[in-house]
């Protein structure tokens, strides 16, 4: 059983974050944390293997409470959970060694499929390496056959389209295309690759003249 501890500044979200951990089969949410003081605190006495760090903390920024939750408990990974989109922001937790960053808001299945891929990287790692296959295995981990992205995909980008596709009720390639920072060709690749996945659905949008626009909206 992987325990881990939910960090997030908001209760309410905190108890949606656990109730959806709790969902996952071989996790246990041992307790919940509101700041980076109350994360300190149960780190020590809780010892889990997993801490869900949101980085908008009321007492501190989530990345510089990294290396003191690690110093409290080194045994401990950390999974970012934040609304930060900020490039510094990924990089300072890639830096610091996180086992993944996901960007609010985020469904169940998001957190599952991040929750899984942690468990089988951690279960990855044998009781002595023998070779070098041993470690590159811990260190690419393979996702599910079902989860790979077509060629010229990029999973960061991905997550950022399924993000701005979840907040809206539905949106164009274009206008996906202005709110991600893409080509509205590259954007329009990504929705309609959702679409074979069936996490999107499509339907035309009929004007007065012209062709009809395709408009997308988060299904899964």
């Amino acid at each position: 059983m992987i325990t881990v501890l939910v960090v997030d500044d908001d209760f309410m979200v905190a108890r949606i974050h656990r109730g959806f951990v709790e969902r996952v089969d071989g996790f246990e949410v041992l307790g919940t944390a509101n700041s980076g003081e109350q994360a300190l605190t149960a780190i020590r006495e809780l010892r889990p293997d997993l801490v869900l760090l949101d980085l908008y903390l009321p007492d501190t920024f989530g990345i510089d409470l990294i290396a003191q939750l690690r110093s409290a408990q080194p045994d401990c990974d950390i999974l970012v959970i934040t609304a930060a989109r900020e490039a510094d922001a990924v990089r300072g937790a890639v830096r610091q060694g996180v086992v993944n960053y996901l960007l609010k808001p985020f469904g169940f299945e998001d957190l599952r499929s991040r929750l899984q891929q942690y468990a089988r990287q951690r279960a990855s790692v044998p009781d002595q390496v023998t070779s070098q296959a041993d470690v590159d295995r811990v260190l690419t981990p393979t996702r599910p056959a079902g989860n790979r992205l077509p060629k010229g995909l990029s999973q960061e980008t991905a997550e950022l389209v399924s993000t701005a596709l979840k907040a809206a009720d539905s949106l164009s390639a274009a206008e996906c295309a202005e709110q991600v920072g893409l080509s509205r060709v590259s954007a329009r690749r990504y929705l309609e690759f959702f679409c074979t996945r069936n996490q999107a659905v499509v339907a035309l949008r009929y004007g007065s003249t012209g062709r009809p626009e395709r408009r997308y909206r988060w299904h899964a």
